[in-house]
């Protein structure tokens, strides 16, 4: 893991979507902003082990996946979760605005820290990338929300 990483989630995320307004345009994909927000949120969920899916990667697929992980490499505009997991549509909205769902995404992200300060030595399970470590969860969430920062023209560092 990078400081870079690290300081990109606990304050460059935060601060790049005080920019994003209800009505923003995605430059690809079917989300809108708050979507996009609470699709967020669910991923940091994963990784603090309050939400859990099980591995869909067969396991001689394991080492690319993870080879992309620790590469430079961004996920390219259009990439889809495994249909298994969130389907072809966005999710239904849960919270009243966007503002809110901001409010649950910050929850979560100190979720995350927190679970991992007190379990570090459990790993959690994503379903594609598979079991994954503090350190590896806080780059596949570097990787993940400079993706969707960058389909709302919003602010990040790659």
């Amino acid at each position: 893991m990078s400081n870079k990483d690290l300081d990109f989630i606990r304050r460059e995320l935060f601060s790049s979507l005080k920019d994003i307004k209800p009505g923003t345009k995605a430059n690809w994909g079917k989300m809108g902003p708050q979507h996009m927000v609470e699709h967020l949120a669910d991923f940091f969920d994963i990784s603090s082990g309050k939400l859990k899916f099980d591995l869909i990667t067969p396991a001689e697929q394991l080492p690319a996946y993870r080879n992309f992980l620790f590469s430079d490499k961004e996920f390219r505009e259009n990439t889809k979760a495994p249909l298994t997991i969130l389907g072809d549509e966005p999710l239904s909205l849960r919270k009243q605005n966007i503002e809110e769902a901001i409010i649950d995404l910050e929850e979560s992200v100190s979720d995350f820290f927190k679970y991992h300060e007190n379990e570090a030595a459990v790993p959690t399970v994503h379903p594609v990338f598979g079991a994954l470590n503090p350190d590896e969860w806080i780059r596949l969430h570097f990787k993940h929300v400079s993706h969707h920062l960058r389909q709302f023209g919003l602010k990040s560092y790659t």
